[in-house]
């Protein structure tokens, strides 16, 4: 334990530090990797420490790189730390920030209150809100706005109508149309959206402009409570307001059809090329699930493999998809296939999916390829990450030494 804290001290000096005292080798390191390069390499970096390293040579050069950049970079450090459950570390890193001279500019201190929304560290947030005025940073709907999207990734949507009544009148500003947009997803998120709807008439009545997102925000929740009569009819007050109609909002209509014929959504798509919309992956997606849900295996594959003709890529929802019905049709070899893909782009499925995948691959006395998923999992995630794959090694008799894994993860 006195190690850990140790450890967390020494990281946490050197965030806080990163940008005064960066030697002159960090400073050669820090202009051989752009801005670009270290995005770059965050997203296919899944070894934490590694990826605050990446970040720490970010931040020492971060007056040299593009805020919208810098921003980015530090909410996909964020996430890995999130996801190995580091808050510690992730309040370190965020409040190492607040040192900087440009926390008077409001952009910067936004991306620190997303960077809590996002490690779903919602008090945290409220509490870089509430400091603006020791700061020095001026309030607006931007940081407003940035309090309310936390709201949002931590799931507290009931907090979000709260802080609508209560922060404007207290700090005095006025909401924009971004602010009611992220207030009507909290009412649509928390299952609500006849509260959606109802905000869309006071918005009506105070002239506030309503987006094709917002409507499409009602159309979604309303989807899925079943409702698809009044999903249709908001569909068409979008319409007739004259509302951008984009490939997002299509595609919550294809979602709504996933369960039907496959062919009315073959038939959506063709209706969105033809308005000049691309249909991007999330469309596919969701033709080649329709197949799957209807056991037409050869058909889904087909899709998969034609997205790249669509100018598409696949993402980690099209091989999680994917995997689950062919594990679920005992199709283990193309599965694999699949699984080897998946890692070649860096969009692998969660453990859960690939469990059964493992799991067939040993079943069928494929016993080389099931081993090869493991040690391909272990080139990618740290030891913490990987005490699932290394029980579930046990009970297969895949491993060659048993391992105990709580024993992996402290090493």
């Amino acid at each position: 334990m006195a190690s850990s804290s140790s450890a967390l001290l020494r990281r946490t000096r050197h965030l806080s530090t990163a940008v005064a005292t960066a030697s002159a080798t960090n400073v050669t390191n820090s202009a051989s990797m752009t801005i670009s390069k270290a995005k770059s390499k965050l997203r296919t970096e899944h070894d934490t420490d590694k990826a605050l390293d990446i970040y720490s040579t970010v931040k020492a050069n971060y007056s040299a790189s593009s805020p919208g950049s810098a921003h980015h970079a530090q909410q996909i450090t964020v996430r890995r730390l999130a996801k190995s459950h580091r808050f510690s570390e992730i309040e370190a890193l965020i409040e190492s920030h607040k040192s900087d001279p440009r926390i008077t500019d409001e952009h910067f201190l936004s991306s620190l209150i997303k960077s809590y929304g996002i490690a779903g560290m919602f008090e945290q947030a409220l509490n870089t809100y509430n400091q603006m005025e020791a700061l020095k940073t001026p309030r607006s709907a931007l940081s407003f706005n940035a309090l309310l999207t936390a709201c949002l990734n931590t799931k507290n949507f009931d907090r979000a109508p709260l802080l609508f009544d209560e922060m404007p009148a207290k700090y005095r500003f006025r909401p924009d149309e971004y602010s009611y947009g992220i207030l009507v997803k909290s009412f649509c998120d928390a299952g609500k959206p006849e509260l959606a709807i109802d905000k869309l008439k006071e918005m009506d009545k105070k002239g506030i402009q309503i987006s094709g997102i917002t409507y499409t925000s009602i159309i979604h929740s309303l989807y899925k409570k079943g409702n698809p009569t009044e999903a249709e009819k908001i569909w068409d007050e979008m319409v007739n307001r004259g509302c951008l109609i984009d490939v997002a909002a299509n595609n919550v209509r294809l979602m709504n059809a996933v369960d039907g014929d496959p062919e009315n959504i073959k038939s959506m798509i063709e209706e969105m090329s033809n308005a000049a919309l691309k249909p991007d992956t999330i469309s596919y997606n969701y033709l080649m699930t329709c197949y799957c849900k209807k056991g037409m295996m050869k058909e889904a594959k087909e899709v998969y493999e034609k997205l790249e003709e669509h100018c598409c890529q696949p993402n980690a929802a099209t091989f999680r998809t994917l995997l689950f019905y062919l594990c679920k049709n005992e199709q283990f070899e193309t599965g694999y296939k699949v699984f080897k893909h998946s890692v070649k782009v860096n969009k692998i499925p969660d453990f859960n999916t690939l469990k059964h995948l493992v799991e067939g691959l040993a079943k069928k006395s494929r016993t080389k390829d099931a081993k090869g998923m493991i040690r391909t999992m272990r080139k990618k995630f740290p030891p913490n990450l990987l005490v699932a794959w290394s029980k579930l090694e046990n009970e297969l008799g895949l491993a060659s030494n048993a391992i105990d894994p709580a024993r992996e993860a402290r090493s």
